[in-house]
């Protein structure tokens, strides 16, 4: 009998691309997933980069994955387990005098009970601001201009989401979503060291600083997600974020998903004016009803498709996505268990921050604005090891850290890491001596690995210009790209970047809704 089933090709084996694929294997489409390196999860992935030392190669921190995804995936049975699913943010103070957040409790470095209560009321009023946007995750972006009615009900949430928080809050909702993150913690608290680590979460893997406009709204991106229902938590996946990918591969396969390691995308064909396969560079074509990049948008419509094939306009919007990556991966394999000044041997597993103050984290944005690595830069740490000994040899641990700012590519690597390792010396004074190995990843380095233009952790820069039916850019915002049967579904297209799916999710429900 003819197999009448609609073939897909999905370019990229991330995450978003395995949940899409996943999602339209189950809807009975034939879905074959292109993948260029020799495994899955893009930067959602596992690797060794020391003899018997592993680690999660690009995010490190689980907290975004759509619980909704996770449940109808079956993602826990398909692998998907936790380490811990409740970390503290430690903000490191040189002084040793450190500060623990805990949901909205605060203690360490003399907080006063002005700040105390202050922190209760900004982490209500954040959580609540942030869950209006976690909302409008899993929905279509729709169009301003439109009379299709179920796009103008997407509109009318959107706009009632606003107005149910209330006339006060509506209003303060409205006043900050736009600013810098700043002056709302200016406004907010008094001491130094609790805003210098709440401003790191408006300007991670951004091109960013704290006087920003736009730090207001990644932060609340930030804190949109939720592990085991609880908003704003943060996790560690046994194994690494590649258990997150394997798991989601696991379901794709379950559904009958076919997976090509080693096999590069030379470019989109097009037959008249659609899109009807992938043509590798070996010149092997495959044929597909549908061709789904989970890729950069200007990777996939401007390298793999072409500029040609589309117009002018359209062609200007793509090339002005900004994309300016400044964040940097290091990794360290250690003899032991390091030592920070002031911290108790159990808050090791939890997440360390270096951000002093929030001159500090500006200070640390300006040299990166003109091609410059910063003198002393910011970091977010996690230390897996500490709740996973399976990544390292026993008695051995593994230190992944975030660090920024740092330039797209710097000659200078040697120099660049050693004043990581510097700043690093600050709070732990001997780790310079514990390491074994180790590995620093530039952007460009996280460009070459994972194939995001700009090396940029989110596929192009989280800001409300670039969001929803503006992500990535006007005319591509639902998915669709103006070639029929050539799609998105990458961190580039709405809601963004950070490990969550619904941009696989959402394109899959896309043309899954195009054959009903």
């Amino acid at each position: 009998m003819t197999d009448t089933r609609k073939q897909v090709v999905i370019i990229g084996a991330g995450h978003n691309g395995l949940t899409c694929a996943a999602y339209l294997a189950k809807a009975g489409f034939e879905v074959n997933v292109l993948e260029a390196s020799t495994r899955t999860g893009g930067a959602a992935s596992t690797q060794e980069f020391a003899d018997g030392f592993r680690v999660s190669s690009g995010a490190h921190l689980l907290y975004q994955l759509s619980e909704e995804i996770s449940e109808e995936l079956a993602l826990e049975e398909h692998g998907l387990k936790l380490a811990a699913d409740s970390l503290d943010t430690v903000a490191l103070d040189p002084n040793g005098d450190h500060l623990t957040l805990s949901g909205d409790n605060v203690t360490g470095n003399k907080v006063s009970q002005t700040d105390h209560d202050a922190m209760v009321q900004y982490r209500k009023r954040m959580l609540r601001f942030s869950q209006v946007f976690a909302d409008l995750n899993a929905l279509v972006p729709p169009r301003l201009a439109t009379s299709d009615r179920s796009e103008t009900l997407s509109l009318a949430h959107l706009a009632w989401k606003v107005r149910r928080l209330g006339k006060t809050e509506m209003r303060e909702f409205l006043r900050i979503v736009g600013i810098n993150i700043h002056d709302v913690l200016e406004e907010n608290f008094e001491n130094e060291l609790l805003k210098g680590a709440l401003s790191l979460d408006g300007v991670l893997g951004s091109h960013l600083g704290p006087r920003s406009n736009n730090t207001v709204f990644t932060a609340l991106h930030r804190l949109g997600g939720s592990v085991k229902g609880v908003q704003g938590a943060m996790a560690v996946p046994r194994g690494g974020m590649g258990t997150v990918s394997e798991a989601l591969k696991n379901a794709a396969l379950a559904h009958g998903v076919s997976i090509l390691h080693d096999a590069r995308v030379a470019q989109v064909e097009i037959n008249g004016d659609r899109a009807t396969g992938v043509s590798l560079p070996s010149g092997e074509m495959m044929p597909a009803d549908y061709v789904i990049s989970s890729l950069d948008p200007k990777t996939t419509l401007l390298d793999l498709l072409g500029a040609r094939y589309l117009d002018a306009g359209l062609v200007r919007r793509i090339t002005h996505i900004r994309h300016k990556g400044n964040a940097a991966k290091l990794h360290l394999a250690l003899d032991s268990l390091p030592e920070f000044t002031g911290l108790k041997a159990e808050q090791l597993g939890q997440r360390l921050v270096i951000a002093p103050d929030m001159d500090y984290v500006e200070k640390a944005f300006n040299p990166v604005k003109y091609g410059e690595p910063s003198v002393n830069p910011v970091m977010e740490i996690t230390i897996p090891t500490v709740h996973d000994a399976s990544l390292a040899p026993a008695g051995q641990h593994v230190m992944s850290a975030i660090v920024q700012y740092v330039p797209h590519d710097s000659h200078a690597r040697k120099t660049l890491e050693k004043t990581i390792m510097k700043t690093l010396a600050k709070y732990a004074p001997g780790i310079g001596k514990q390491v074994i190995e180790s590995e620093l990843l530039l952007p460009a380095d996280l460009e070459e690995r994972f194939g995001n233009a700009g090396g940029h952790w989110h596929h192009a820069e989280l800001a409300l210009d670039q969001f929803m039916m503006l992500r990535p850019a006007t005319g591509l915002a639902r998915y669709k790209s103006p070639i029929d049967g050539l799609y998105l579904c990458g961190a580039g297209c709405h809601p963004g970047g950070g490990v969550m799916g619904h941009a696989g999710r959402n394109a899959a429900r896309v043309i899954i809704g195009e054959e009903n």
